[in-house]
Order: structure tokens, then sequence, then C-alpha cells
């Protein structure tokens, strides 16, 4: 590999993959950006403190691995949220991303919906509900929500609706997730690869047919579709991303950088410094007290246990907290 000012070209491939973490990349040639994403010991402790059944644990850790492609672009202090809600056995997924490198997943379940053990589809999971999107800048930016559908289909497909309906940006998203075996036992990982068209010439824009922006009342809006003429570059670009298999997601083995040089190597890859992740919650003893407290008192006696303690678990971390009720009584 050749260092550069902003990046490196992946001439090749180290022994073993940087796990936990985002790498930028872009194919210049073909207008192409894009991030490769692995998750491995965080994702595994997320997962194995809450004992999921297997096919919610990996659903959970595909939507991990979105959100981490799509919220690693913050700038430090902002927030991403990936959320869903359906009607399938898997009702609810939550997976926050605080910039610049915090990662949090718990998935909610009816346990007697699951379809029996085996290799199940994340279609039977899921069901039909909705994909939300948040983003916190923090400052003086608003903050902005995009929502896609969930009609009895994947994450890799609620995401691509949403860039098609709300950011109008050309873009190709493959996730994988599984168990794989180490020295130490079995693991969990995911990975991700997300590639997207942006142009920097004003043809290649108009060739995008992007949208214009707020337009005037009555104004229809340009819609772009995989049938559009795009260009031969977007044709490629995705023929090229759409080689990648999910074990190479996977491989413990294979670096981010070996993946993407395997991919693009033909029209030159750029890859820039990666972006690390860590298992970590933003629960604390002083947000929880302080949400007890919002509630009445009434409220805080119903929620005492059968050991005259308040117990609060963290849908996220597990972490078990225990109150005295006397702490929040008014003298």
């Amino acid at each position: 590999m050749t260092s550069g000012s902003a990046g490196f070209v992946a001439e090749g491939a180290p022994a073993a993959g940087q796990d936990d973490a985002v790498l930028p990349f872009a194919v210049e040639p073909l207008d192409l950006r894009g991030r490769l994403a692995r998750l491995g010991p965080a994702l595994d402790s997320i997962l194995t403190r809450h004992a999921y059944p297997e096919p919610v644990a990996r659903l959970l850790a595909e939507a991990a691995a979105l959100t981490v492609l799509l919220g690693s672009v913050l700038k430090s202090g902002g927030r991403f949220q990936l959320q869903t809600r359906s009607d399938g056995p898997v009702d609810m997924i939550v997976v926050d991303f605080d910039a610049p490198d915090r990662l949090r997943a718990f998935a909610r379940f009816d346990a007697a919906r699951l379809p029996p053990q085996g290799s199940v589809a994340a279609e039977a999971l899921l069901g039909r509900g909705h994909l939300a999107l948040t983003v916190e800048q923090g400052g003086e930016i608003t903050r902005y929500q995009g929502v896609a559908p969930i009609d009895g289909g994947s994450l890799e497909q609620a995401a691509k609706i949403y860039f098609q309906q709300s950011e109008q940006i050309p873009t190709f998203i493959r996730l994988a997730a599984g168990q794989v075996v180490t020295p130490a036992g079995t693991a969990w990982r995911a990975g991700g690869l997300l590639a997207q068209f942006l142009p920097h010439s004003e043809e290649r824009r108009r060739q995008a047919d992007f949208p214009p922006g707020d337009a005037p009342e009555g104004v229809q809006p340009h819609h772009w579709s995989e049938d559009d003429a795009l260009g031969d570059s977007w044709t490629e670009a995705q023929a090229l991303a759409a080689t990648v298999e999910d074990h190479e997601l996977l491989d413990p083995g294979l670096s981010s950088e070996g993946l993407a040089y395997r991919l693009f190597h033909e029209r030159g890859v750029v890859v820039f410094p990666a972006h690390p992740l860590r298992d970590s919650c933003r629960c604390s003893n002083e947000r929880v007290e302080s949400m007890l407290r919002g509630f009445s008192q009434a409220e805080r006696d119903d929620m005492v246990g059968e050991d005259g303690m308040i117990g609060v678990t963290c849908e996220f971390c597990s972490t078990l907290r225990r109150y005295d009720p006397k702490h929040f009584r008014k003298v």
C-alpha cells in the first residue's frame, strides 16, 4: 500500500482484518463513494449479553452493521439512530450510534411467534411496518428523521427504498451477519458494504437526475430509477459491488482494505483512515435517577419490588441498578 495525503491506494491486503471499524473508500473513475463495516467483539458483546435466539441475533447484527454504515459520517458529538417498528415476531429494533465511536443496540421480540430454528429469512421476522433513521448533529442543526416502509422485506430492501424516496441517491447496500469459530469459541460477526453514485461534474449530476431541492409548490420533483440513464459508471459500479460475498464481509482474516481492493482494484480504489467502533451504552446512574424523579410518588411506589428496592434494567446493556425509594421522597 502506498501512502497519500487524504488516503491511500489499496494495492494489496494485510493478513488480517481490523474488527469493529468502518472504512471509507472512493473509486474516482466511477464517481463512487462508499464504506465497508466490519463488526466483531463489540457486536458479539452486545448480542451475547442478551442471549438472543439465533434468528433475532442475526437480524439485530445486520441492523447494527447498517447503522454504522450510515451513522459513521457524523461529526463528533452527533447521534444516529435506526429504529424499526413492525408487526412481525421482532416488532422493534433500536440501534444507537453516538459519534465518533459508541454503539449500542437491542431488539424486542415475541418468542412464541418466532419460526422454528433453522435458516429464517428476515422477512419472516420483520413483517410489515417502517424503518426510521434519525440524525441529530448537535448545535443549531435541526434534527432530521427519514422513514421508509418495511413491507415484508429485509433491512437491505427498506434501506434501498429510503435512499430512493428520501435521499434520491443511487445506492447499493449489502449486509451479512453470522457466527464464526475462533480459538476462543463461537463469536458473532457482521459486515456491510455501502456504495453510492456521487458525481462531481454537473453533466454527471444531471445524468443521475438528482432532485432540485425545495421546489415551488406545483413543481414535480425528478425521480431516478435503476432503469434511468445513469450512465455506464453506475452500472459498472453496481456490477463490481454485487460480487461481494457474505463470507468476505464476515471473514476475520480478510481486511476491509483487502476487500475494497478485491472489489474495485481494476478501476483504482482509494481508502481513507478507518473509524473505530466500540460497545458503549449511554446509560448512567444520573440518567436513571433523573428518569425516576420524573415519575409521581404513586408511580414510583408501584415500582418497588419484593426486596423493597426499585430495580431498573437498561434495555441496551442489561445493567441492573437498584435504588432505595426513600431516596426520591421529598422531605
